[in-house]
Parts: structure tokens; C-alpha cells; sequence
């Protein structure tokens, strides 16, 4: 679904989070995971994960995203890590975006970690049924 400003006056959640994986994919972001972590944080709803090959694709990355965001009506927040671009951070309040260079992506591990967190949530709420 391509989302365009006359389509809609406030960027909603669903369409921000398809503003940022189109805005992703059309910088060529590589492995793109979307995690619902609604269940596991009050922070955010939803956690973007993508890589880039080179310093300068993830800032191309996290640019295109804040450009994209902004240009629907979107709030952008802050954004970190813009300097070294190992790892730039776009924050969007209920959307949080992590885009990383393949090896720091490895070492931190995001998807495991929110997704072994995730899976030991839903073990305690269906005891809890």
C-alpha cells in the first residue's frame, strides 16, 4: 500500500509502520523485521529492525525514514547514532527503528531478545487463563 500525504491528514500506526518499511525498502535495507512488543513494554508498540552494508547506507536508512515519516505528517522524536552509523536509532513514539550494521546486529541480538522475552510472556499469561 503506497501512502501518500493526501491520503491521510495524521499518520495512524499501521500506516507509520508502513511508511518506515517502504522507506526502508526503498534504500535497500537488508533482512526487515517488524515486532509487535504492545504485550512486553509501555514504550512502544512496535520495534523495526533493518541492516545496512556500510556506515552510510544506515544513515541513508535512518534518514529516508525520518524524511518519509515527516513528509506523511509523522512525528520523529529524536534519532541517535547518526554520527558513527553502526547502529542509528529512529525514534517515532510508538514505533521505535534500529537500523545496524550486520556484526552489531549479531551482537546485540534485538530479535532473540524481545522474542525469547516475548515467548516467556505468553508461557506466563496462558498459565495465568
Amino acid at each position: 500500500m503506497k501512502i501518500t500525504p493526501a491520503t491521510i491528514k495524521t499518520l495512524d500506526l499501521e500506516a507509520m509502520k508502513s511508511a518506515v518499511v517502504d522507506a526502508l525498502e526503498d534504500v535497500k535495507a537488508i533482512d526487515i523485521k517488524v515486532m509487535d512488543v504492545t504485550k512486553l513494554t509501555s514504550i512502544t508498540s512496535y520495534m523495526i529492525i533493518a541492516s545496512g552494508s556500510s556506515n552510510r547506507q544506515t544513515k541513508s536508512l535512518a534518514h529516508n525514514v525520518v524524511v518519509k515519516v515527516k513528509e506523511l505528517g509523522g512525528e520523529v522524536y529524536g534519532t541517535e547514532g547518526e554520527k558513527e552509523g553502526e547502529w542509528v536509532l529512529v525514534d517515532l513514539g510508538d514505533i521505535i527503528v534500529h537500523v545496524m550494521q550486520p556484526s552489531v546486529r549479531d551482537y546485540y541480538n534485538l530479535e532473540q531478545l524481545w522474542g525469547a522475552a516475548e515467548s516467556r510472556r505468553t508461557k506466563a499469561d496462558s498459565k495465568v487463563a
